[in-house]
């Protein structure tokens, strides 16, 4: 069975944060967003992403939107 969706996008932004050299918290800061919510986000039941917010965190992140949605 595939993963859930939400699953993927979680271990992509958790993967490409953590090479990135951010905390959860310094995402936060960086993107606007509550550190609870990219916590969420991570976790093991996320909640749906927004478009914007997956635009706002991939620029943090310094790669395309794309790239947390696909292998």
């Amino acid at each position: 069975m595939e993963k859930n969706i939400r699953l993927q996008v979680a271990e992509r932004l958790k993967k490409l944060r953590k090479q990135r050299g951010y905390t959860q918290e310094q995402l936060a800061e960086e993107t606007k967003i509550d550190y609870k919510y990219i916590q969420r986000l991570e976790g093991k039941n996320p909640p749906s992403i927004k478009i914007d917010t997956i635009q706002r965190i991939a620029n943090a992140l310094k790669v395309r939107p794309a790239k947390l949605l696909d292998k």
